[in-house]
């Protein structure tokens, strides 16, 4: 293990990164810190993960093991994570031994809707009427004040539209039964529906010393509550980006953030709210691979290994397709499309909802 650290001068090439979670975004984490000279050691609970078929080491083990967790955060020079649900004892245990980049105050925020709101609203940033659930009674008074439509979800866990449920106007008592009964009880919250005329997102990187990079906004269309595309092509308003941005980097600075941030928002017509902050790369900036020399998942390690930030610029514009389930199997006609970069996460068997790639197609700014 390397003597530095991100917090005490920047990691030298052949420093290792540690990574919880060892899915898709563990794996192209792993593939950008390559580049740089640095190993990836993943922690997963699952044999196999995707991300170890090009990490340097795995540890297989969960979450919980005491002594798996302690050999891993020794065996390694920072700790970042893929996703957001790592037990609070397993980041205690490690914090203990090496420092863990974004802050843990950055993913206790995140993991919980009705906290990120709570906390996005105090910085004076906008966000979606909401209401805390914690019964059926909760729920329908929640509907009634709001006036409905809207979308009942979990605090906790829940993404890719799993754990919520849309709830129309005017719902009957049947409706509003239905819907509690499918949360099986979870503390949730209640989001009214926003009027947006488009989503859009922001990948903003912040490095320990303040210094803040954004890649363009992008706009997003979901299918079936998953992302399907993200667009990047400067269609945006000049002022809508330059909100966009500004959203981004009080949130970040706020957090004394160190790391990638996908930003979520809804584009209104009386301006942009918060959707969902995401501590993490973010599936809306797979498109950067391709269109930027310097991508969300190396700025993600740049960031936690204490280099200096890459410049966010863009030379093309691009459309990032997520392939969901057996759209997988189009493989061989898309990796013969001219302009279309080919990402495929090396998972086991497609399934309905499962991402198990995407590509990304560019045509150069003019």
């Amino acid at each position: 293990m390397a003597e530095q650290s991100a917090a005490s001068g920047p990691l030298p090439p052949g420093s290792t990164i540690g990574i919880l979670g060892g899915g898709q975004l563990g794996r192209m984490i792993s593939v950008a810190a390559s580049r740089l000279g640095l190993q990836c050691h993943i922690f997963e609970p699952d044999a196999e993960p995707p991300a170890g078929q090009v990490a340097a080491a795995v540890t297989t083990a969960p979450y919980d093991d005491v002594d798996a967790v302690r050999a891993f955060a020794a065996a390694v020079d920072v700790v970042t994570f893929e996703f957001e649900n790592v037990p609070a004892s397993t980041l205690d245990l490690i914090e203990d031994q090496v420092a863990i980049h974004p802050t843990r105050r950055a993913l206790a925020v995140s993991q919980d809707r009705l906290d990120e709101k709570a906390y996005i609203s105090s910085l004076g940033i906008p966000v979606a009427d909401h209401a805390e659930v914690s019964s059926r009674s909760d729920l329908a008074a929640a509907v009634s004040s709001t006036g409905g439509p809207g979308i009942v979800k979990t605090r906790r866990f829940g993404y890719d539209g799993k754990g919520q449920v849309r709830i129309g106007s005017a719902p009957t008592d049947g409706e509003i039964d239905e819907a509690w009964a499918e949360l099986k009880g979870a503390p949730a919250i209640f989001e009214a529906m926003v009027p947006f005329t488009q989503e859009i997102s922001v990948i903003v990187a912040r490095s320990a010393a303040g210094e803040v990079v954004c890649f363009d906004p992008g706009v997003n269309v979901h299918r079936h509550g998953i992302l399907h595309t993200t667009t990047v092509n400067g269609s945006l308003p000049p002022e809508t980006v330059t909100a966009a941005i500004d959203i981004a980097t009080r949130i970040v600075d706020a957090l004394s953030y160190v790391g990638v941030m996908g930003v979520e928002l809804f584009d209104t017509d009386s301006g942009l709210l918060v959707n969902e902050i995401a501590p993490r790369v973010h599936n809306s900036g797979h498109w950067t691979t391709e269109a930027c020399v310097v991508d969300q998942f190396q700025q993600h390690v740049r960031a936690i290994a204490g280099w200096p930030l890459g410049d966010g610029s863009r030379h093309s514009d691009a459309v990032m397709t997520n392939l969901i389930g057996d759209e997988i199997d189009a493989w061989p006609h898309l990796a013969a499309e001219p302009g279309v970069g080919v990402h495929l996460y090396g998972k086991g068997a497609s399934r309905p909802g499962r991402k198990m790639g995407h590509v990304t197609q560019i045509s150069l700014r003019h």
